[in-house]
């Protein structure tokens, strides 16, 4: 990819001029990365994955058991292994953190090691990813073409030239799995910042990045609050809101024993339109309490808001529904007056959609959603109190019996029992209607 930024040029030229891993580095890498194998063949013959050679082992002598053994040829230090396979292959990362012209460089290279019993191991490597890292945070990533298929990580086109690439994760995934040569050197920046040479799990890359251009990372590393600067690098949205309060907090010395829920609550907060810089609102004493009294009032929020839109939708539902206005008349209107009372209770027939459609929001049912007003055997009615909904009734017209009878959200009431029986017992009022 051809570099477009300032800042990408500039790397590119630097990594032109960047010297090769030395002799030195590549012998750790050889000595520390490579697994060295005497095999052992059920006759007893040990080979030396290093140099080929061969020897009878000891007949169980210690020198020759699966903790390890040295060759006597070349003096490797090797771990036994019995096989019978005869080749092996295995590839492997390994890493040189350094710096050049005022960057940090991270240099990932892909080791290839080959093993034939009898004849000496074949190693390879090839420096496939440098991760640059300037003062001001910013990454640049030189790394060779990858062939296909791309999810298998290890087909570099180690032909290719080192060029700029975009991000990839797979960069991140080398540098995490590659072991790291030990002598490492940093800009001072980092050192500036509160970098200890320490990583605490975190991607070297991205905690390099987040040291040199955050802020709130660099403080919270210096004070050695690891866990917290762990959070608002997984996080980062919390520190780009909520960091003011987070120190208004700190200088009043609150102990946040949850930072995730604290910041769910500072959510809230914003939510309902309360000052997040105000010590009295984030700062409770108890949090836990406070926590769950305002989860309480986002979560009627959101109902309520739920219930808006689903009453928008059934508006504009119901505006479709005209269409059926004639079709629901020639089920139901037969039954248009039917009012069953006792003393106190009136259960009224549903006369319009639309009071299927009040019937449903007032009572958070689906009997307008459901379009029960559709249904060929169904009769709903409306059990009321001085005009207020209590009940809401479907009746089978084939048996004519109630089987359903529930209050609001699908509860029944203190009158459950009684509006039936008084539905039931009049079931002559609506079999009148249906022979008329």
């Amino acid at each position: 990819m051809k570099p477009k930024t300032a800042i990408q040029r500039k790397v590119a030229q630097l990594s032109a001029t960047l010297r090769p891993l030395t002799p030195k580095q590549i012998q750790w890498a050889y000595d520390h990365c490579v697994e060295h194998i005497a095999y052992r063949a059920k006759s007893g013959t040990m080979t030396c994955s290093d140099c080929g050679h061969q020897w009878k082992s000891g007949n169980g002598s210690l020198c020759d058991t699966l903790a390890g053994c040295k060759c006597p040829h070349c003096g490797a230090e090797l771990k036994v292994q019995d096989t019978r396979k005869r080749t092996f292959r295995h590839t492997q990362y390994f890493s040189v953190t350094t710096t050049y012209k005022g960057f940090q460089v991270i240099r990932v290279s892909q080791l290839r090691f080959e093993s034939k019993k009898g004849e000496p191991m074949k190693f390879y490597c090839h420096e496939v990813v440098q991760r640059w890292i300037s003062p001001e945070g910013k990454v640049v990533n030189m790394a060779l073409l990858r062939g296909f298929p791309f999810f298998y990580c290890d087909l570099w086109a180690l032909d290719s030239e080192m060029e700029v690439r975009p991000n990839n994760s797979l960069y991140d995934d080398v540098c995490q799995w590659s072991d790291e040569y030990p002598a490492k050197r940093y800009i001072p920046q980092l050192k500036r910042n509160g970098f200890n040479g320490k990583f605490y799990g975190i991607m070297p890359v991205t905690l390099m990045k987040e040291l040199l251009s955050n802020p709130p990372v660099e403080t919270l590393m210096k004070a050695g609050k690891i866990n917290e600067m762990k959070h608002f690098i997984n996080n980062p949205e919390n520190g780009r809101k909520y960091w003011d309060s987070y120190k208004i907090a700190m200088r009043h010395r609150y102990q946040i024993t949850n930072l995730s829920l604290w910041f769910d609550y500072l959510r809230m907060l914003d939510r309902l339109g309360k000052d997040v810089r105000n010590p009295k609102n984030i700062c409770p004493a108890d949090f836990i309490n406070a926590h769950d009294t305002i989860s309480r009032k986002i979560e009627a929020i959101r109902r309520r808001e739920r219930e808006e839109q689903q009453r928008k939708i059934n508006e504009e539902r119901l505006l479709r529904e005209k269409k059926n206005e004639e079709k629901f008349n020639t089920l139901k209107a037969k039954f248009f007056g039917l009012v069953i009372t006792d003393s106190e209770i009136e259960v009224k027939v549903l006369e319009s959609i639309e009071e299927y459609l009040n019937e449903g929001e007032t009572q958070h049912i689906c009997v307008f959603s459901s379009e029960y007003y559709l249904k060929k055997d169904s009769l709903v009615l409306s059990a009321r109190i001085n005009g207020t909904i209590i009940e809401t009734v479907e009746v089978d017209l084939k048996t004519l019996k109630v089987v359903q009878c529930h209050g609001k959200y699908n509860q029944d009431t203190e009158y459950h029992d009684r509006i039936i029986d008084l539905v039931n017992s009049n079931a002559k009022l609506i079999r009148e209607r249906m022979t008329a």
